[in-house]
């Protein structure tokens, strides 16, 4: 490939790629996936295919087995070059742009593309603000649902912030953001009190100071943190000392560029996947001491222990 970008090794070639493949997933040595022994394996004469030294295992395996990556036919290398190219690009990469740099199909470049996003999803994290940090919660609705939900006498009523009418037509997403730190966003069937509250219980840290605007959907978040401030947009008010939610704001404004400019649709099943893909990016932006490759990395850890197949792509 010309762009200077892909000129390392490992986006060239699938042995290469491999190696590189190895030294992330494997620091410590070669991982068997089936019985989780380190290090006690050796290489077969297949290509990349090691097999487990442990005589209660003796089975053979390989980098990409139990990753996202398993039993995918696209070379090594090109895997590499797309997550190096969703993770550098700060909007994201359509599929029709991975299918004409790659020189892949179409349908395999929207699922590879869909794979990686798997990876990026984060899991098991610790809840946050904690230490008295300060979470910003907000709530912001994208693209119509694909089953319109009937409300109180055969009406839709459009979302107000009042939080008496909901999502009506609209795809609802509840996200929390640390300041200074990661994002984490949730695509809920309906924005609630009860499923908004259940959301930053679970995610946020009882010691933190939360920040949301005035809208009802928050009233019962006060008795559960160290402190609840709102600011008042409907008043003109954005901001009152610290106390303010432009921190979630800037994040809903590079998602919404982004599936706009860039995705331009999705169904509702998938959103959840886009969803993470931004977070991530956000929670590996440069100000916290993440670059491209650092990203892309990350990126690639994650997809350890995850499998997409197309029955189950959603």
């Amino acid at each position: 490939m010309s762009n200077a970008i892909f000129s390392a090794p490992h986006f060239q070639n699938d042995d290469d790629a491999r190696k590189m493949l190895e030294s992330i997933l494997w620091p410590a040595g070669p991982v068997c996936p089936h019985c989780g022994v380190i290090n006690h394996s050796y290489a077969t004469k297949r290509t990349g295919v090691y097999r487990c030294a442990e005589v209660v295992c003796r089975k053979d395996f390989t980098v990409t087995m139990r990753t996202v990556m398993e039993r995918s036919k696209i070379a090594l290398h090109k895997w590499m070059q797309a997550f190096h190219l969703m993770c550098s690009s700060k909007k994201g990469v359509s599929a029709h742009q991975l299918h004409r740099t790659l020189g892949i199909g179409y349908e395999a470049a929207w699922f590879m593309a869909h794979r990686i996003r798997e990876a990026m999803r984060q899991g098991g994290l610790a809840p946050m603000g904690g230490g008295g940090g300060i979470v910003e919660v907000d709530e912001t609705y994208h693209g119509k649902v694909e089953t319109p939900r009937p409300r109180s006498r055969g009406r839709i009523p459009k979302p107000t912030k009042g939080g008496k009418s909901g999502p009506a037509d609209k795809r609802a997403i509840v996200s929390l953001v640390e300041r200074g730190g990661s994002v984490r966003s949730f695509h809920v069937a309906v924005a609630d009190k009860a499923s908004v509250h259940a959301i930053i219980v679970a995610n946020v840290a009882k010691e933190a100071r939360v920040f949301t605007d005035e809208s009802r959907l928050y009233g019962n978040v006060v008795a559960d943190f160290s402190e609840h401030s709102t600011v008042k947009h409907s008043a003109g008010e954005y901001a009152r000392g610290d106390v303010h939610t432009n921190t979630i704001e800037g994040v809903f404004s590079i998602f919404k560029r982004g599936m706009k400019g860039i995705y331009q649709h999705c169904k509702e099943k998938h959103l959840h996947r886009y969803l993470a893909e931004y977070d991530f990016r956000y929670s590996h932006r440069v100000k916290l001491g993440f670059n491209d490759t650092d990203r892309t990395v990350a990126a690639i850890r994650g997809a350890e222990g995850k499998r997409l197949t197309y029955q189950g792509a959603h």
